[in-house]
């Protein structure tokens, strides 16, 4: 028997868009469904088996944005990459705040199109060694399973954030530069991957805190970010 595809949901509103990517990454040995409507595809994520989303921001009724947010909501942590024609600095910042883990503005090349899935993929999959459990100051990541806990409380986070948690972890409460996570994390230092790392951080800072104290995350300025029990 051999392992399934990775399933990749593209929900994008105009045919001939949404066309064009499903046959491209079809061509690459993915498993594609389709959606035109927020509520088709949301029943489609929910029914399981959807490794990938691929969303458009304008989509009529619900927006790509709603969906995202209400899927996070509900604590999905399936991997969505956004697209939109609005580049601005604000638009991605709010698809990435709604809970994306990436963005591409169109119109976009294919080949980028097809590394951004590829990287989520990847991400998504990677199971690491068997058995590997990274733990420091009360945050416990079973990398194999992509599941992550502070102290018995299980946090609901995204594909980026726990990669992100994860290097944090590992790092054992040294400070991580900003242009190592982004490598890490992202695969690259661009303007996009560092407005993405700011919103995830923000996310992520706001789940790491506990009955009421400070975050983990400490941001130390002009170098990197660090996770201990000492948040100024």
């Amino acid at each position: 028997m051999t392992d399934r595809h990775p399933c990749v949901l593209v929900v994008e509103d105009d045919s001939e868009t949404r066309d064009f990517v499903a046959r491209a990454l079809g061509e690459d040995g993915l498993e594609v469904r389709t959606a035109s409507r927020a509520e088709t595809a949301r029943k489609l994520v929910r029914d399981g088996d959807v490794d990938l989303v691929i969303l458009d921001l304008g989509l009529p009724g619900p927006s790509g944005l709603d969906l995202c947010a209400e899927l996070r909501r509900e604590e999905s942590v399936v991997p969505i990459l956004m697209l939109t024609a609005r580049t601005d600095v604000a638009s991605r910042v709010e698809g990435l705040e709604a809970g994306a883990d990436d963005y591409l503005g169109k119109p976009f090349a294919l080949a980028e199109l097809r590394a951004r899935v590829r990287a989520l993929l990847r991400r998504g999959s990677r199971p690491g060694p068997p058995g590997a459990v990274l733990e420091h100051a009360g945050v416990r990541v079973d990398v194999r399973r992509r599941r992550a806990f502070l102290g018995a409380e299980e946090l609901p986070l995204t594909r980026r954030e726990l990669d992100l948690l994860a290097r944090l972890v590992r790092a054992g409460g040294v400070v991580v530069a900003r242009e190592t996570l982004l490598e890490d994390v992202w695969g690259a230092d661009t303007p996009e991957a560092a407005a993405s790392l700011e919103v995830i951080v923000s996310r992520l800072r706001r789940k790491l805190r506990q009955g009421g104290r400070a975050s983990l995350l400490r941001n130390v300025r002009g170098i990197g970010y660090a996770l201990d029990e000492d948040e100024a």
